[in-house]
């Protein structure tokens, strides 16, 4: 999927890629079978707004247009193909189908991307983005409900035009309530062309960069506590290749996180169970296990 439609107003997608385009179904499994004939086990759907996918179904389904979950459990079919995901996401096009296949679908990794940019009502209608805290939550309220191990992840822009002490506070209070497991933070920047490049009360630096150390502070803190929850639990971990250290390889558990592994032997592109023995803020590490101990 290409392009967005959204116009948030601190934002130049829409005018640099345009309008939303989705691939037709029958090219992306095309594509996804021959990948997987070439060694490939994970698949990441992309797009500026991939969730909002709406591409013509196969030619045997009809051809009618389908959402982002029936191209997902077409997929899911494909022998071969372990690890689906897809990034990144508005909450506008969270609907009920797609929050229904992280329940449903079991190749769907418990990994969602889904940007906020703020918690404050006042700064999310500057901005444009058409939804409101308590909406976001509700999301990420009923995500969990189907699948309570899920990794959140978002991102977050701090001294957007106009924001106060308070609409600051309220983003840190919606990053206490969902409690991430990673999150992106960038302090507000102009971008020419865009609303909010024309704002009245932009924040001053100063005050950006107190309030973006303070929000960053948080985030490594819930990302330290997500890793280290897995510390203990055997994950399958998806090797990518060889780790910095010799003797280790390395890759990805189904929440994404990096991880590292003591091993002589080079299985790249295999998934094995790995017991995670310890966890930093960037990773977690530990040793091959024959049985595994949690089911992802």
């Amino acid at each position: 999927q290409e392009g967005c439609d959204k116009f948030c107003s601190f934002c130049v997608v829409p005018y640099t890629r345009g309008a939303e385009f989705s691939r037709p179904v029958d090219a992306i499994v095309a594509e996804a079978r021959s990948l997987i004939r070439q060694g490939v086990r994970e698949i990441n759907l992309l797009g500026q707004n991939v969730n909002a996918f709406h591409g013509p179904a196969p030619v045997l389904e009809g051809g009618d247009d389908w959402n982002l979950a029936q191209l997902i459990r077409h997929l899911a079919k494909i022998d071969g193909l372990e690890r689906i995901r897809f990034t990144t996401s508005h909450p506008r096009d969270m609907d009920d189908d797609l929050i229904a296949a992280f329940g449903d679908t079991p190749k769907l990794m418990p990994y969602l991307h889904l940007p906020v940019q703020a918690g404050s009502d006042n700064i999310l209608k500057a901005m444009n983005r058409g939804h409101t805290a308590e909406h976001y939550i509700d999301i990420i309220d009923r995500i969990r409900a189907v699948r309570p191990d899920i990794a959140i992840t978002s991102d977050f822009i701090v001294g957007f035009p106009g924001e106060s002490d308070a609409d600051f506070e309220d983003t840190m209070k919606i990053v206490e309530r969902i409690d991430y497991a990673a999150a992106y933070s960038f302090k507000y920047s102009r971008r020419p062309g865009t609303p909010a490049a024309d704002m009245f009360a932009q924040v001053p630096e100063e005050v950006k960069d107190e309030r973006l150390q303070r929000l960053q502070a948080l985030i490594r803190e819930q990302q330290t506590a997500f890793n280290q929850s897995q510390v203990g639990k055997v994950l399958p971990v998806l090797v990518t290749g060889k780790a910095r250290n010799e003797g280790q390889m390395a890759g990805r558990t189904p929440y994404l996180q990096a991880t590292h592994f003591e091993c002589d032997e080079d299985l790249t592109g295999q998934i094995v169970n790995v017991r995670i023995e310890k966890a930093t803020l960037n990773s977690v590490g530990g040793q091959l296990a024959d049985v595994p101990e949690t089911v992802i």
